[in-house]
């Protein structure tokens, strides 16, 4: 009979445990802010179809560490500006602004600035990968955890 050891149990209780955040999590105004995910969390949610993962930064971050499996990638530095942006996300949930979304730019601080903006734009459901791609005080971050990425060659 194998042993399953609470690392083990967790492991696969994570995504269980990522779709009851989502779940209970209240929606946030602009005015307060947003809630975050931590990156396993966000990579359980958006593995299972449950979360649209948008990685921010520009194409040259992009080529520079490569993005988190399965993101979607739109620049921040919109050439349509702040307007752009919006609607470069409306069409990625297909007009849902209730859909979930999580953000990651390099270290969670530039998606809390585009959380704010999603949400001034009647997105309801948006969430903050507030460590980032490489870590930040909020944690190690999606590549020093080990979660899978890809090479851009964008």
């Amino acid at each position: 009979m194998a042993t399953i050891t609470h690392s083990d149990l967790f492991r696969s209780l994570r995504p269980v445990l990522a779709a009851l955040v989502l779940a209970i999590a209240p929606p946030a105004s602009a005015a307060q802010g947003g809630p975050d995910l931590a990156a396993p969390e966000a990579h359980a949610l958006a593995r299972a179809g449950q979360l649209t993962l948008i990685d921010i930064r520009t194409p040259r971050e992009w080529r520079q560490t490569g993005v988190a499996e399965g993101v979607t990638r739109i620049d921040m530095l919109h050439p349509g500006g702040p307007r752009g942006f919006v609607d470069g996300v409306l069409a990625r949930v297909e007009g849902d602004r209730d859909a979930p979304i999580g953000l990651i730019c390099r270290t969670g601080n530039r998606t809390t600035h585009v959380q704010k903006l999603l949400q001034e734009h009647g997105f309801t459901r948006v969430y903050n990968i507030k460590e980032g791609m490489i870590g930040s005080a909020a944690g190690p971050g999606w590549i020093r955890r080990g979660l899978p990425v890809e090479p851009c060659a964008c």
